[in-house]
């Protein structure tokens, strides 16, 4: 049988939970089946080494490697090589870069112009092309490559993102499916699109507990420095508002003055580090809630803290969350609308309100009572928690409807 050739697009593969499922994906296909291409726009990352080796990174354009370039730089670098339609394109980027009510829309509208850089990225065709993130991926995956089957892959709840829908529409038009993370994100996406419902699908992010747990007893030494009595909570995220890690801060302050032997440590980077180091100093609570950074192998940590947290504005499904739950961690999360696709309060989690007070007072509530936490912990293990299985919704879908429909099992239960 001839093996189907599949593109993936995705940005990078620096941290973050998108980027984690697809190199999760990545690891569970069958290369005796599919011949996989990758296509980034950016070979830098910390998942960059957890690629398959059978997966085969495409290059960067020489004409998008000058586009990238900071913007004076890359028009002066474009005029130099002949090519005054890339400046051109390049200074209307920039000022388009500019102008928008948020991020997502500024990146929406900036793709007419980048797109032109990545013209020539992909020759070959393919029998399906999957733009793996939201935005750019999706256009990229639409407008520039030649396949007969096109996927798009939405990792959150879309009326979250802040984007333009009306940009987004004929997009999606030109997909054969529209994949998301959970049934409320699908749910989100089919009264926002009502003419694409018919080709949202559910595929869940693939997390396998043999791997996780392996990986947490990587390190076996005392990672926090533990001090006695103390509780130590940790959280896995961007630096981002979407986190929530300012309502942590203010959480963890009112632990703090009401005496609470605690230390905080968020795993992850971005661009909100100098606004939470700010907000931590002005709270008094350095070296009581620490932002640790990126970390290649953030399971030891988890495994060694004492509860997880997820403090979150929204979110699709954190797989942070999943892995939390792989490694018999009490959990408290948010009340993000996806929150209770992972956590049913009082069985294997906790919910608070999104505001300090609910979120200190629901850690207090697992730091008080360990008998609480012994049956959160006793319920998670009962739970069937790989995902690995997953895979096979995304085989059914490059075979076509009727495969899918037979061979998911689970997808009538995806339908809002």
């Amino acid at each position: 049988m001839r093996k189907k050739k599949l593109l993936f697009i995705m940005p990078g593969l620096a941290a973050g939970g998108g980027e984690k499922a697809l190199v999760n994906l990545l690891g569970q296909l069958d290369y005796g089946r599919y011949d996989v291409d990758l296509f980034l726009l950016d070979h830098g990352g910390l998942f960059m080494d957890l690629l398959p080796r059978e997966v085969r990174l495409l290059p960067l354009p020489a004409r998008y490697e000058r586009f990238r370039r900071p913007a004076l730089r890359s028009v002066l670098a474009s005029l130099r090589a002949g090519d005054p339609e890339l400046a051109f394109c390049r200074v209307l980027y920039a000022v388009r870069s500019r102008i928008g009510r948020t991020e997502a829309v500024r990146e929406q509208y900036g793709w007419r112009y980048l797109r032109r850089a990545l013209a020539s990225a992909v020759s070959d065709r393919y029998d399906a092309a999957i733009g793996f993130l939201e935005k750019t991926s999706t256009y990229f995956c639409v407008d520039l490559v030649r396949a007969d089957r096109k996927i798009g892959w939405i990792h959150i709840d879309y009326d979250r993102l802040g984007m333009d829908p009306a940009f987004d529409d004929p997009y999606f038009a030109k997909l054969d499916h529209l994949v998301t993370v959970s049934e409320e994100c699908a749910a989100v996406l089919k009264t926002r699109f009502p003419r694409h419902r018919e080709k949202i699908r559910v595929i869940r992010n693939i997390v396998s507990p043999a791997v996780v747990r392996r990986l947490a007893e990587a390190e076996t030494g005392d990672l926090y420095g533990r001090r006695e009595g103390e509780m130590i909570i940790v959280s896995v995220g961007r630096l981002h508002p979407q986190k929530g890690f300012d309502l942590a801060i203010d959480a963890c302050a009112l632990l703090v003055e009401q005496g609470r032997k605690v230390r905080w440590f968020v795993i992850g980077e971005g661009g909100e580090r100098e606004r939470l180091e700010k907000r931590i100093r002005e709270r008094g609570l350095e070296g009581r809630f620490v932002l640790l950074g990126v970390k290649a192998n953030p399971y030891p940590y988890m495994r060694q803290a004492d509860i997880y947290a997820q403090p979150s504005r929204f979110e699709g499904k954190p797989i942070a969350v999943d892995e939390a739950k792989m490694l018999g961690l009490p959990i408290l999360v948010t009340d993000y609308p996806t929150a209770g696709s992972q956590i049913v309060h009082e069985k294997n989690g906790l919910i608070a309100a999104m505001e300090p007070e609910a979120i200190a007072g629901g850690l207090m509530r697992l730091m008080d009572d360990p008998a609480l936490r012994e049956q959160l912990v006793r319920n998670l293990a009962l739970e069937p928690l790989g995902t690995e299985d997953e895979v096979r919704k995304f085989d059914a879908l490059l075979e076509g409807e009727s495969e899918w429909t037979a061979g998911s099992g689970k997808q009538a239960s995806c339908s809002s």
